[in-house]
């Protein structure tokens, strides 16, 4: 894979599922908590997927009010991830609950059609459509280079 666009995972120190992720150089320690085994130090696979929701949710509200000239108050995006069960109705289904909280009260036709984007950054749209999954054993693939998620969140950002 490209380094400037791959994510790589491996094990690393002690306990059973502490990983080293790095990313453009950046290293992230992914674990699981001390009560299901882990070490508790750093975020679970699950809260890094919420975190990338949360996250690009985030800068898609910042570009469109930038390119809207609106002036947002300070806000957080907070996603919880759960696993809704069907009571036997089919599999399972994950669910991503996503709050975004302004520091100060704002019109209501720009908080809905803040909403409205939301729902257009590129993880959510990634989320809700579904996607693939390829594995190879030893082989590197490539990734999607940083660029083409800007240009996605700048299509979501159009009106």
């Amino acid at each position: 894979m490209d380094d400037s666009s791959s994510v790589t995972a491996r094990p690393a120190g002690w306990g059973k599922f502490r990983t080293e992720i790095a990313v453009r150089g950046a290293r992230i320690v992914a674990d699981e908590p001390i009560e299901v085994g882990g070490g508790g130090e750093g975020p679970t696979p699950f809260e890094l997927l919420s975190a990338a929701l949360a996250a690009c949710t985030s800068m898609t509200l910042r570009l469109y009010a930038q390119r809207k000239g609106w002036t947002l108050p300070t806000f957080t995006v907070e996603v919880g991830h759960h696993l809704a069960g069907t009571e036997g109705a089919g599999p399972d289904r994950d669910r991503f609950d996503r709050r975004i909280a302004f520091d100060a009260p704002l019109p209501e036709e720009q908080s809905a059609r803040l909403l409205e984007i939301a729902d257009k950054c590129p993880v959510h749209r990634t989320l809700m459509r579904g996607f693939e999954v390829t594995t190879r054993y030893g082989v590197p693939g490539t990734a999607e280079p940083p660029a083409r998620h800007e240009q996605e969140m700048e299509r979501a950002c159009e009106d």
